[in-house]
């Protein structure tokens, strides 16, 4: 619903005599903008109330203040002295506690069965107390869209450009990634976050973009239910997964102009699983992604969800999902996603993981903003057969060890990082010795022949790097069983990575 058809919607409540309406919202100024434009359509005059001011004859700071308005049971008998109009009130729920309160406000409901008018509670996720449910509607001020952030830029560009020098030096694909990272902000969030940008050094640059991000890591952090994650490598530094490169390249315009892709009938994409032999890539993929599609990655952590008190985990993980939708179009990173819901067979947990599961698999096929999802998994079984359905995800990948051209790959992405020139290596041998090694195993041995090699006072050579694989045992050796059988389900189940 958009925010002029919440309001016409608040317009018609208010002509049926709908005394009570919520809107469930973080912005009040946004709240407020749009009760204010209703009222005028409808003839009604506007009186807002805080705690710290009470009540105010209208909307703005040089208003009247009506006295002694600022205890909340005060300013609610006080309507009971007027005639018409709409009442907002912001943040009331933190008063339902009081008897009074609630009392007064039955009060000023029953004013309204003879009067033109409402009163309108704003705030975030209020607990409405039973007395007042039967009266309560409640609605949800949309989040602002592309084109409201848009709009908003627009307009600081035009304003700052009347006040001072202002270069814009941002392709259209550089807009549209700005205004894209701008969602998830509040109006004025957004509008503090572009003026600082034009202000600092007047100019919007592509560079910019990257500064948007950010600003919305910081939102994020204040949550603490999802870690921001700065996504520093890019899909070229990914060896091998060729299949799984070439799925994402093909989504990758719909991701940067949504806009575009909706009006050709393509909705945003909804995410992979990814499952596989540990340490062959699948995190790394996760944040390659991001940093490629240019977009936030934010992981989702399960020891930041789960709570001792009953019901908390379950409300910690909306709020996390909510978090998610507010801050898109993001990546969202869940990590070994076996860990998550590894007690969803039993209730060794009193059936938290239960409806954790169940309110996490609604969110999937219901979620409304453009979230990517990136899920792991080591141990398919583990996993509750609801996960591996389809439309769940739009695809599940299997990430098997690298064969020899990606592991040659492999040490030329992590010889070059570590200051080494791949080329003085004898490539394919290392490739021969490390037969049945995952990319982590390889990284490790890397690693470990450097530290012998620094220790010895000698550059790195090719036989430090075959001594290092050669005392190494990997996974592959020591649980074979274990991987012939996760080859086995994957199949028929899922598709090559490579």
């Amino acid at each position: 619903m958009a925010e002029k058809d919440t309001f016409d919607e608040i317009a018609l409540l208010v002509r049926a005599r709908y005394a009570l309406i919520v809107l469930d919202t973080r912005e009040y100024d946004r709240a407020l903008e749009g009760t204010g434009r209703m009222a005028s359509d409808m003839g009604l005059h506007l009186f807002t109330w805080t705690r710290s001011r009470g009540v105010v004859r209208g909307s703005h700071i040089s208003d009247p203040v009506v006295e002694k308005t600022g205890d909340p049971a005060k300013a609610l008998a006080w309507i009971l002295e007027q005639g018409a109009g709409l009442f907002l009130f912001r943040d009331l729920a933190a008063h339902f506690d009081d008897p009074a309160v609630i009392s007064h406000l039955l009060d000023a409901i029953g004013h309204f069965t003879s009067h033109r008018g409402a009163v309108i509670l704003v705030g975030h996720d209020s607990g409405i107390p039973d007395a007042l449910r039967p009266h309560a509607t409640v609605l949800e001020v949309p989040a602002p869209s592309f084109d409201d952030y848009r709009r908003l830029l627009e307009k600081l560009i035009r304003e700052y450009s009347a006040k001072m020098p202002v270069k814009v030096e941002l392709t259209n694909a550089d807009r549209i990634r700005f205004v894209n990272n701008l969602v998830g902000l509040s109006m004025l969030e957004a509008e503090k976050v572009i003026t600082k940008l034009i202000v600092d050094d007047g100019a919007l640059r592509e560079q910019d973009v990257q500064r948007v991000m950010i600003a919305k890591r910081q939102v994020v952090e204040q949550d603490g239910l999802l870690e921001y994650y700065p996504a520093e490598d890019g899909l070229d530094q990914v060896a091998g997964l060729d299949g799984l490169k070439a799925w994402l390249a093909m989504r990758r315009p719909v991701v940067a102009d949504p806009q575009k892709a909706a009006a050709f009938g393509l909705s945003f994409p909804k995410g992979v699983l990814l499952l596989g032999v540990p340490g062959c890539g699948k995190s790394l993929c996760a944040k390659a992604v991001a940093r490629e599609w240019g977009l936030p990655l934010l992981r989702l952590d399960p020891g930041n969800l789960y709570d001792k008190y009953m019901g908390n985990s379950e409300k910690n993980f909306r709020r996390a999902m909510q978090t998610a939708e507010r801050m898109a179009p993001i990546v969202l990173w869940i990590d070994e996603l076996e860990k998550v819901f590894a007690s969803v067979s039993g209730d060794s947990d009193g059936g938290v993981s239960n409806r954790v599961f169940g309110i996490f698999l609604s969110w999937l096929q219901e979620r409304k903003g453009d979230v990517f999802v990136v899920a792991t998994s080591n141990d398919v079984t583990k996993l509750p057969p609801e996960f591996v359905r389809k439309g769940r995800f739009d695809e599940i990948f299997f990430v098997d060890l690298p064969g020899e051209r990606a592991r040659e790959a492999i040490f030329r992405i992590h010889l070059t990082k570590r200051k080494q020139d791949a080329a003085t290596f004898d490539l394919p041998a290392l490739v021969e010795k490390t037969d049945g090694f995952s990319g982590a195993e390889i990284e490790e041995s890397i690693i470990s022949a450097m530290y012998a090699a620094f220790a010895g006072g000698r550059a790195l050579a090719t036989d430090d790097l075959v001594s290092a694989a050669v005392g190494t045992r990997p996974l592959s050796r020591l649980a074979s069983d274990k991987l012939n059988t996760l080859r086995g389900w994957a199949s028929h189940r899922t598709v090559s990575a490579d």
